[in-house]
């Protein structure tokens, strides 16, 4: 199983918002590669580059949004698009706002892994019992995600598509704050990490390296950048 991750940052502001000394977008692509994301696409605007240099030396791709007329679920899909173009193989992404910078690569993982046992269902964490995020959309309900109102919010858009396919949404307790905690809280001021409350699959695991911790500061390359197609 392949699962990408696709980051939505709906302006440059949010993308570069402090993560705990890290810009934002940095912070959650560097988690999403460790928890075993692949691709990781981001999706943001960049008219003067700086999210790309935000990016420098992260193993991913900046998307070009789509245009905003396309609305939340055109960014998505765009992202997931992308994606697929990059890796034939995938099998679902994980739909990631760019607010919710505080998600711990623990989760990815175990987000992924319950993906191998159960995928073709949304999967969606939760912490205290609400609804968090990223939410894993299985390529399977690509095409369900595309007939939705374009305009809809990234909450009811999640639940929309759950009721329209065959399996509905899945969600589990990762005992995770950051998924429904967003950046708008400072990371000292979250809820304990709880982890989950029992083996989300029939097997341990070793929790990846967190390297969104560690800003890398040596002179990489930036990231490879793909512009949204020209209609005209």
């Amino acid at each position: 199983m392949t699962v990408a991750a696709v980051i939505l940052a709906a302006s440059v502001e949010s993308a570069l918002a402090d993560g705990d000394g890290v810009p934002r977008i940095r912070r959650i692509a560097d988690t999403a590669w460790s928890g075993g994301a692949l691709p990781v696409i981001v999706v943001a605007p960049d008219p003067d580059r700086t999210v790309a240099a935000a990016l420098t030396g992260a193993p991913v791709t900046l998307a070009e949004p789509a245009p905003p007329e396309a609305g939340p679920v055109g960014q998505i899909c765009r992202g997931i698009d992308v994606a697929a173009d990059e890796v034939s193989e995938t099998t679902a992404a994980l739909v990631w706002p760019a607010r919710l910078c505080w998600v711990g690569a623990e989760t990815v993982t175990s987000l992924l892994e319950v993906h191998g046992a159960d995928a073709e269902r949304i999967l969606r964490p939760e912490f205290g019992g609400e609804p968090g995020w990223p939410v894993v959309v299985p390529m399977s309900a690509l095409e369900h995600l595309r007939s939705l109102d374009v305009m809809l919010m990234p909450g009811p858009l999640i639940d929309a598509l759950g009721s329209l396919t065959a399996v509905g949404i899945r969600t589990i307790d990762l005992g995770d704050p950051g998924t429904t905690i967003d950046g708008s809280t400072p990371r000292a001021d979250l809820p304990p990490y709880e982890g989950p409350p029992e083996r989300v699959v029939g097997h341990e695991h070793e929790w990846g390296a967190a390297v969104a911790d560690e800003p890398d500061d040596a002179p990489l390359p930036g990231p490879s950048v793909v512009r949204y197609p020209s209609t005209g």
